[in-house]
């Protein structure tokens, strides 16, 4: 699991991009600059990982397109000892680019054999979130909650009530919502019964699937 100048340059010309397409959040661009993407992917895609698009993990998922995991982490507005919940654990990405930024993570997967391999995987490479759980998405994480801010990986029909819930008052809920295309949402909470939405373009996503195999 080497991590040489080669990667570290194409790392640096893929932050490069991601600041063309708009990110200007350098917390982001920092954590995507130190994170060893290609580590993440299976070895027949090893060579695409610097490259601004969306590759095939197991369980028929996806590892985000870049850009995508820049613009939703950026919306988030992660601050450092922020608890995050992430909902859509996959290949683990997402989460190592949050715990980069020093935020305390939990993280939900669905899918039985992501869950497991990446549990064993994130330590492996030094990423060690407060903790990952195996189970429904939809349902949240009561245990833990209120969360500083909530990221779901997947394509949601709906905004779960259970994930507004967990929601800390001034917290953010950032959420692709749609079917075969979504809208990039973000929901914050103002008060226990006040929540403000605003949309921040189209994208695709994996569907978020409901209750656990």
């Amino acid at each position: 699991m080497k991590d040489d100048f080669k990667h570290k340059g194409l790392r640096k010309k893929l932050v490069d991009t991601l600041r063309l397409k708009g990110i200007t959040d350098e917390n982001v661009l920092d954590a995507i600059n130190t994170i060893p993407r290609h580590l993440f992917m299976d070895s027949g895609f090893v060579g695409h990982a610097y490259v601004d698009k969306a590759f095939p993990i197991a369980a028929d998922q996806t590892i985000s397109q870049p850009y995508t995991v820049a613009r939703q982490t950026e919306l988030l507005e992660v601050e450092k000892g922020d608890k995050i919940l992430e909902i859509g654990t996959g290949s683990g990405y997402q989460t190592a680019v949050l715990l980069e930024m020093g935020a305390i993570v939990y993280s939900i997967e669905r899918q039985n054999e992501l869950f497991k391999k990446t549990k064993l995987f994130l330590p492996k490479i030094g990423y060690r979130p407060k903790k990952l759980i195996f189970g429904d998405g939809y349902q949240g994480y009561e245990e833990e909650a209120p969360y500083d801010g909530i990221i779901v990986t997947a394509g949601a029909p709906y905004v779960p009530k259970s994930l507004l819930s967990q929601l800390a008052i001034g917290g953010r809920m950032v959420i692709p919502l749609g079917d075969a295309v979504q809208i990039m949402t973000v929901i914050t909470r103002e008060g226990p019964k006040k929540f403000i939405k605003k949309e921040y373009g189209e994208y695709r996503f994996v569907p978020l699937l409901e209750d656990k195999n």
